[in-house]
């Protein structure tokens, strides 16, 4: 009673109560913050356990912040300290859609997933137009659904060692139980529940995000999450040599931060056009991969698959799993050459321009060591 009474008494407790309106997405912003800054590999122990923690007191905290109202906790920490819980709820949110922008980050392109990502923001900032905030059942049910569903996608694959289609509903089955059992839960504990949730809108929403991630998947706009890659270059020569790849390309112009290679690739007649990757994926993890080598054809309108060139991949390497495939036959044009899994899901996209001549000027060339 004394400890509560301080905090009653505390400046915290008072900004809190002065600010509840923003307090939470400050707790959602900090949550976001702090993962960005702390986690860094998926299969690490130090990930493996934050992460874990996070979904456990989400689930722990919608339950007890569900309970706040029920007369039979009155006199219990739950009704006393429930003015934390949203804060916590927001929080433990934050942090764990960071870890998953932040594993999806390492991807080199996110052009074919951009609409998974517009999903997850507009998912987890909702409640700032909603009148009830995080108070609505609708929206708390539905963002922990959503993150408990991703949160799966990626470390089942981890802790299983393995990555294809039937993890990936597994960990679908799984998230749509525990969060159906959770909202029943609420729902037989709480009579106010009761009265604020309709079984058969809560059931609607929840069917409807998981139609809409499945949907999502095998249309291949969910990237492949824990396999990323992280460098792809198109180049004029690569050479292994004791385990290192030496890599040569040409550099664009320093205010292109988002692509390490330039765009237009001037080939010298009759020289083969290479394109090197490295692709991290978790420790033990084996997969093969493929480089899809695509070219517009500018007469139809469409991509055309010329070469699909595979080799299997081994996690556990930091810097990623090096590799890369050439083609000497190119047509010049616009080129792309697509890194896929066996399930066609796509890992990053590599693409440039072709332009044949005879006599080449490369004024930024540049030899990398990989």
């Amino acid at each position: 009673m004394n400890t509560y009474l301080k905090y009653k008494k505390s400046s915290f407790h008072n900004f809190i109560r002065s600010n509840r309106k923003y307090a939470p997405l400050f707790f959602f912003i900090a949550g976001f913050t702090w993962d960005s800054l702390t986690l860094g590999r998926i299969d690490r122990l130090y990930d493996i356990i934050v992460l874990c923690t996070y979904m456990t007191l989400l689930t722990v905290s919608i339950y007890f912040f569900n309970l706040v109202g029920n007369e039979k906790w009155e006199n219990s920490f739950i009704k006393k300290y429930g003015d934390y819980l949203p804060l916590a709820i927001q929080f433990f949110l934050g942090g764990l859609s960071s870890a998953y922008v932040i594993y999806f980050s390492r991807s080199v392109s996110l052009s074919k997933t951009a609409s998974f990502f517009i999903i997850l923001i507009v998912l987890l900032f909702a409640n700032e137009f909603f009148k009830k905030r995080v108070s609505n059942k609708y929206l708390q049910f539905s963002a922990y659904f959503f993150v408990n569903f991703t949160f799966l996608s990626f470390f089942l694959p981890v802790i299983l060692k393995e990555m294809n289609t039937a993890i990936f509903l597994i960990s679908g089955i799984i998230s749509l139980i525990s969060t159906i059992i959770l909202v029943v839960l609420v729902y037989r504990t709480n009579p106010s529940a009761r009265v604020e949730i309709v079984k058969w809108k809560m059931l609607s929403m929840i069917l409807g995000i998981y139609v809409l991630i499945n949907t999502f998947y095998y249309l291949k706009l969910i990237p492949p999450v824990p396999l990323a890659l992280d460098k792809g270059v198109v180049a004029y020569n690569v050479e292994k040599y004791n385990n290192h790849y030496n890599v040569t390309y040409e550099v664009d112009e320093w205010y292109v931060f988002w692509r390490d290679h330039k765009i237009d690739f001037n080939r010298n007649s009759n020289k083969p056009v290479y394109v090197f990757t490295s692709i991290f994926a978790p420790t033990d993890l084996q997969k093969k991969v493929y480089h899809q080598w695509k070219w517009y054809n500018p007469e139809i309108g469409e991509w055309q698959n010329f070469d699909k060139i595979g080799f299997e991949i081994t996690g556990g390497r930091d810097n990623g799993y090096r590799g890369y495939s050439f083609k000497n036959n190119v047509i010049d044009g616009e080129w792309k050459v697509e890194v896929i899994t066996e399930e066609n899901l796509v890992l990053g996209v590599v693409d440039f321009n072709i332009k044949t001549t005879n006599s080449v000027k490369k004024t930024k060339l540049v030899s990398r060591e990989f």
